[in-house]
């Protein structure tokens, strides 16, 4: 997972109605769904495409904008919030989104591990929180007995799943 400082990250807010955007163009979910498509087939030509998606957004609505995205940031409001966790890994799993998926708010070092087994692969900090300490929180377990976003559980070659568990 990387992490992301906000005074060398490439993405910009973006106001839709400037017909210059940035290289890398970050718009509220909202105002790109309200754009035309075809001022959205030429944003995406002119820039790469992130989203700022609230929480409660319903993300399977996106899946036909999904190949001209290349950054989804999912909001965290609140630590004890976890709807971007869900969001993350319908993202991830059901909707077969590529780009990055970045954690975005109050995101503690706690939170990484589930968020890297989501799907996320990028996090901003919560300005109180140590980067080195977020490093080692996501190297403390070396290995999950569950699968995740990122890794599908794996069974040995020529066993199945009943064999498995005879064998357990």
């Amino acid at each position: 997972m990387k992490f992301i400082d906000p005074s060398r990250d490439p993405w910009r807010a973006h106001d839709p109605a400037q017909q210059i955007a940035p290289a890398h163009a970050l718009l509220p979910a909202q105002d790109w769904l309200a754009l035309e498509p075809a001022r959205r087939e030429q944003l995406a030509r002119a820039s790469r495409i992130g989203l700022l998606l609230p929480n409660d957004l319903d993300v399977e609505a996106l899946e036909p904008e999904l190949p001209s995205l290349s950054l989804l940031a999912l909001q965290f409001p609140k630590w004890t919030d976890g709807r971007a966790y869900t969001q993350a890994r319908l993202l991830r799993l059901r909707l077969r989104f590529a780009g990055e998926l970045r954690a975005t708010g109050q995101v503690l070092v706690d939170m990484l591990l589930p968020m890297a087994r989501s799907g996320f692969d990028a996090a901003q900090l919560r300005e109180d929180q140590d980067p080195l300490a977020a490093r080692r929180a996501l190297e403390f377990f070396p290995g999950h007995y569950q699968s995740d976003a990122r890794q599908p559980l794996q069974r040995p070659a020529g066993l199945g799943w009943a064999a498995l568990a005879v064998a357990a």
